[in-house]
């Protein structure tokens, strides 16, 4: 880890200004007809129209703008989204990039990290220790480690979301409201949360996990970490053992009680997304979304706020989703 550094606000203003200019700033939109399913109004933060297809660029070009200039390149870890956005950084800024990913990764996302200029080596979750991989490539190539949630620097980018939909909802006339966070590690929800925490705190942030996943609704409840055996699942993107140690104590401290969705609602939502929304959603990026149609009873207020967090789906993901909701 690099540094168990807490993250503030003043972290989080200085990734937006290092980002201005590279990061979109991505739509806050609605729908009526997602409205009325949810029984009040919801706001959809659209970050898989964010650079790479999610927020994970945000977090990464924090990251690589932060490294030292005599840095020779980075090394990360990622099932796909965090290593498409580290890609891109480190290419933009000239750096070399060595991505460590599953074989059983979505086909697209390795596709797409290796077209945005990485390197990427696949291991196989159940037999190859990756943490060991990567510190024997990092050690004899001399590169730097970008973890995907629990570093400082990606947790101040991913903040910059939550300024923006402090900003944006603030236009609608909403100020106070339930955040809904689509949640693995703990990266982006802890710097919505931060953000809000400063500029709307009238905002309360709840993460949001797929059934069999919810490390961090187990943890919320029991006031401790609960920590889940690493596989797979549909929401591969969100896909985490547990909260880490730079997010935990943030999520604690400032997220209510976590959500948790079926597979048959998280598809569910990727077909609304894209016939209400005009948005294509990846599974992970559409738990939040899932909550807040789905789960009206567990949500408080009446408005909400929802990430929908990535975009970067399978084909033949996509075609099952909108093939259920026509079922």
């Amino acid at each position: 880890m690099v540094g168990n550094v807490p993250v503030n606000i003043d972290m989080i203003e200085a990734a937006r200004a290092r980002l201005h200019g590279h990061a979109r700033r991505t739509p806050l939109v609605s729908s009526p007809f997602l409205d009325e399913i949810a029984g009040r109004k919801v706001l959809v933060k659209a970050e898989c129209l964010q650079h790479t297809g999610s927020f994970k660029f945000r977090g990464a070009w924090s990251a690589v703008t932060a490294l030292p200039n005599d840095v020779r390149g980075v090394i990360a870890f990622s099932s796909g989204n965090h290593a498409q956005g580290v890609a891109y950084a480190a290419g933009l800024r000239g750096l070399s990039a060595v991505i460590i990913m599953p074989r059983d990764a979505p086909a697209i996302k390795i596709a797409n990290t290796r077209a945005l200029g990485a390197e990427v080596v696949l291991y196989d979750r159940a037999s190859e220790d990756r943490d060991a991989l990567g510190a024997k490539l990092a050690a004899e190539r001399g590169l730097s480690l970008i973890q995907p949630f629990d570093h400082p620097q990606v947790i101040a980018g991913q903040g910059t979301t939550g300024l923006e939909i402090a900003e944006q909802a603030a236009e609608h006339g909403v100020t106070s409201a339930q955040v809904l966070v689509c949640c693995g590690g703990g990266g982006l929800t802890s710097g919505i949360a931060l953000a809000l925490e400063q500029y709307a705190p009238d905002m309360l942030v709840r993460t949001v996990e797929p059934e069999g996943f919810d490390d961090v609704a187990k943890s919320l409840t029991a006031g401790q970490v609960v920590t889940h055996p690493l596989r797979t699942g549909l929401c591969d993107a969100i896909v985490t053992p547990a909260p880490g140690q730079l997010t935990w104590p943030v999520l604690q401290r400032l997220c209510g009680p976590g959500l948790v969705v079926s597979d048959a609602q998280v598809l569910a939502a990727m077909a609304l997304a894209f016939e209400r929304l005009k948005i294509v959603v990846e599974p992970g990026g559409a738990v939040a979304l899932a909550a807040a149609l789905f789960l009206p009873d567990q949500i408080a207020g009446d408005s909400m706020i929802v990430t929908v967090s990535g975009g970067n789906v399978d084909r033949d993901v996509f075609q099952r989703a909108l093939g259920a909701a026509r079922a």
